[in-house]
């Protein structure tokens, strides 16, 4: 276990590597053992057989491979590689702003500044260009104007409907969320990905015939 973030400045520098060289890759390594914090965070959705919250390294994982797999229902022409890396880092943040659940609104306007924060602090970690490439993929995953970015959220709400559904809507009726709600805060899943949306919505209705879903 690393102590604190000094603790690579120990480390004598080989000298087959430049110094220049040796001082990005400590940045870098420093940043990867930051993220194991992602590990840690919890999420309101349960993993898919209900023994246990899911995390936020699971999560991000899981939009990753739905990412790839679900790609052809994607808008034409998309950058997947831009989709994958949004689907990864987008929760980074949490480490500092911990998760939010969707249907808090006041939670939700609050966490923004939170947010902001936490990608500064996080992202800041890095080598000049790699901060500036990740803050700008962050801030386009919470935009929500390019394609890419559209597509990633659709993926990043149909991935929760669908540990709702498989835990007999588990986080639902634990903050007693609505129908409506559901329908009010997902269904911008129609800009980036329709399929998606159609299939979520099918789930969702088939959730209230149920009892998952009030």
């Amino acid at each position: 276990m690393i102590a604190d973030n000094q603790a690579d400045d120990r480390l004598e520098r080989p000298s087959e590597l430049e110094a220049s060289v040796w001082s990005r890759l400590q940045r870098q390594i420093q940043f990867i053992v930051e993220i194991d914090k992602v590990k840690g965070i919890l999420r309101q959705s349960l993993v898919l057989d209900s023994s246990r919250r899911e995390n936020d390294a699971e999560h991000s994982w899981h939009l990753a491979v739905m990412a790839i797999l679900l790609a052809e229902y994607a808008p034409k022409n998309i950058d997947l590689t831009r989709v994958v890396k949004m689907a990864l880092i987008h929760d980074i943040v949490e480490i500092d702003a911990g998760d939010t659940i969707l249907y808090d609104q006041r939670a939700r306007a609050e966490k923004v500044e939170r947010e902001r924060l936490a990608a500064q602090r996080i992202f800041g970690m890095l080598p000049a260009d790699q901060r500036d490439e990740y803050t700008r993929l962050w801030e386009e995953f919470e935009a929500r104007q390019t394609s890419e970015a559209k597509f990633a959220g659709a993926l990043d709400r149909l991935q929760p409907i669908l540990a709702n559904y498989h835990t007999h809507g588990s986080t639902w009726r634990e903050h007693d969320v609505t129908h409506e709600q559901v329908v009010a805060f997902n269904k911008h899943m129609q800009e980036g990905a329709p399929a998606l949306w159609s299939y979520a919505a099918s789930l969702i209705k088939e959730a209230v015939k149920r009892g998952y879903l009030r």
